[in-house]
């Protein structure tokens, strides 16, 4: 089965070069290309594709404030020439971000993962994909932390902090950007400063979970909840 494409970009010569790498690919099929995001908005719901190459910087709405209005994106690769828009990318779920001038074996990366994302939702069952890690930017530097090191992770009004074993990490965050960046069978979220791994989990004593080092308080309203989520019932 063929991923349906589609292309949304402002530059005459960034489309047609971003086209000539679509063809070279025999698992994509491309459906339309567009010059700004009003016109894809229109496609989108003729088309209905599976996968949108989005250029950050375009007349008009941005190719971020144009994700963020759709309620069912299909898969997303964004296409830029500035790197500073990645962590917003990641936030919104995207599959991969190309700077430009990209090469084709970066590109060819990318639309692995498009594959990869699309045949695990073609057949669930079939591909036990697993997301792995997040990425946060720390003090200017996008970092990369693995899902598995994160014990719990603390809201401090816009930021996040992150425990880790080797420490923490704060991020400019909302508690709920970084709720939906986490799977929820790994993580959940016990508190309106607090969400745990539960994998980390040692105890319960009263309202507070032992994380190993340090406890941290549970939301006595949905004490019961929280319990039953963690001990499997």
């Amino acid at each position: 089965m063929k991923i349906r494409t589609i292309i949304v970009e402002d530059e005459p010569l960034a489309r047609e070069g971003l086209k000539s790498y679509v063809r070279e690919i025999d698992s994509l099929e491309l459906c339309a290309t567009c010059e700004n995001a009003l016109e894809a908005n229109e496609v989108l719901k003729i088309e209905k594709p599976d996968l949108m190459f989005l250029d950050i910087q375009m007349p008009k709405i941005t190719g971020i404030d144009f994700l963020k209005s759709l309620q069912t994106p299909p898969m997303v690769i964004l296409t830029t020439a500035y790197p500073n828009y990645a962590l917003q990318g990641f936030e919104l779920d995207v599959v991969d971000y190309l700077v430009k001038p990209y090469p084709f074996d970066r590109f060819l990366k990318a639309v692995n993962k498009a594959k990869d994302l699309f045949q695990l939702r073609q057949n669930p069952k079939e591909n036990p994909i697993q997301k792995e890690a997040i990425f946060v930017k720390v003090d200017n530097i996008l970092k990369r932390v693995l899902l598995q090191d994160i014990i719990y992770i603390e809201g401090m009004e816009n930021y996040v902090a992150i425990h880790t074993g080797e420490g923490r990490l704060i991020t400019l965050m909302t508690m709920k950007s970084m709720e939906e960046n986490l799977p929820t069978d790994r993580f959940l979220r016990i508190h309106k400063t607090y969400i745990i791994s539960k994998q980390h989990v040692k105890g319960i004593e009263g309202n507070e979970i032992d994380m190993g080092k340090t406890k941290v308080p549970m939301s006595r309203n949905r004490r019961n909840e929280i319990i039953d989520e963690l001990i499997g019932r």
